[in-house]
């Protein structure tokens, strides 16, 4: 008695249970929109093969390896004077046809005159009309042949027949090149196009097999405009769009391959660049919470839940991730009007009494 006299007389106060406030959120559903990233590889819509279309000594190497060029630009020169030379002997051949087709012409409108006032036979007249013919054709056959001539003459000087990038040159001046000389690569980078492989379950509700061609050309025509993000974290400045789908999905990995195009006007882009594809989704009436609220413990998500009187109930659920760094779907576990922690999950304890 003394002693709780003694205690009670000097007030001293017992320990307390305090309570901590947290934010929290009312789970609602939502729309939100989903980047959807997939990897791919740069081409050039149109990587052309350069070979010469005749066989000579490479007199002059114009480009260098990574040198944009526009289309027509020279590329390479090869050893034009045999073709020269060819085209002379052509249009020397065609002159003479001619004075010979003229020659035979006048004979057969000679034998005609003749044979209407009965002086020469119809035998004669005949055989000038079929040496007029022949010549004729000696003519066009001598003009085919020039023709001829110009084109070998033209293939010495090699032009680019796209704009773009050189890509490697293994030709020096002076080398003997035929059309079995792989001279380079031009990369037509005007428009450079991302391949890459779409998972199925993504468009399964939009296109599968059987669809028309008119069908498929309309959901891409619908589809979001495509992002290219770099290796190194960079995002190209020009948008690009799915251009392409197949029809058959890959037994082996379930995906469906696609393209998409993107302009490059100023050709930063190059064939080869590897990077990420980025297309925006919209997912429609979903649960969506901060990842803050979202507690990891070992190969489980928790959230905790506030109860009617104020306790924080541990709460298992699912989640699929919405690429944007800050939220996340929930699959399961919550239901709509569930008030969860936020900013200060990790600190809560299942039972604990939480402020808000």
């Amino acid at each position: 008695m003394l002693v709780l006299t003694g205690l009670v007389s000097c007030s001293i106060d017992m320990p307390k249970t305090e309570q901590t406030s947290y934010e929290t959120l009312t789970v609602r559903k939502s729309d939100i929109t989903l980047p959807a990233k997939f990897s791919a590889k740069m081409k050039g819509q149109h990587d052309v093969t350069i070979i010469p279309q005749v066989s000579g000594q490479l007199m002059q190497k114009c480009v260098t390896e990574g040198q944009q060029v526009r289309k027509g630009d020279v590329l390479f020169k090869i050893d034009s004077r045999n073709a020269e030379l060819e085209l002379e002997a052509a249009e020397a051949n065609l002159l003479a046809a001619q004075a010979n087709e003229s020659s035979a012409r006048m004979e057969w409108e000679s034998n005609k005159n003749l044979f209407a006032k009965n002086i020469v036979s119809r035998y004669m007249l005949d055989n000038a009309e079929n040496n007029y013919k022949q010549a004729k054709a000696a003519v066009s056959q001598a003009q085919a042949t020039v023709n001829r001539a110009r084109v070998n003459l033209g293939f010495c000087t090699i032009t680019a027949p796209v704009s773009g990038v050189i890509g490697g040159v293994s030709v020096h001046e002076g080398d003997q090149v035929s059309p079995a000389t792989q001279l380079t690569v031009l990369s037509g980078n005007e428009k450079m196009t991302a391949q890459f492989s779409i998972n199925e379950s993504l468009v399964e509700e939009q296109v599968s097999l059987g669809l028309s061609k008119a069908d498929v050309e309309k959901y891409l025509a619908e589809l979001p405009d495509a992002t290219f993000v770099m290796k190194n974290g960079t995002e190209y400045p020009h948008k690009g769009r799915v251009t392409s789908l197949t029809g058959v999905v890959d037994a082996t990995t379930g995906t469906l391959a696609c393209k998409a195009t993107f302009p490059n006007p100023d050709g930063h882009l190059f064939s080869g660049i590897q990077g990420t594809v980025v297309l925006p989704f919209d997912e429609k009436d979903v649960m969506v919470i901060p990842q803050v609220a979202v507690v990891r413990l070992q190969d489980r998500r928790l959230v905790f839940v506030v109860q009617p009187d104020s306790t924080a109930s541990a709460v298992v659920i699912t989640t699929e991730d919405t690429g944007n760094g800050k939220d996340v779907i929930v699959t399961s576990g919550l239901n709509v009007g569930d008030r969860i922690v936020t900013v200060g999950a990790n600190n809560v304890q299942d039972g604990q009494r939480v402020l808000f």
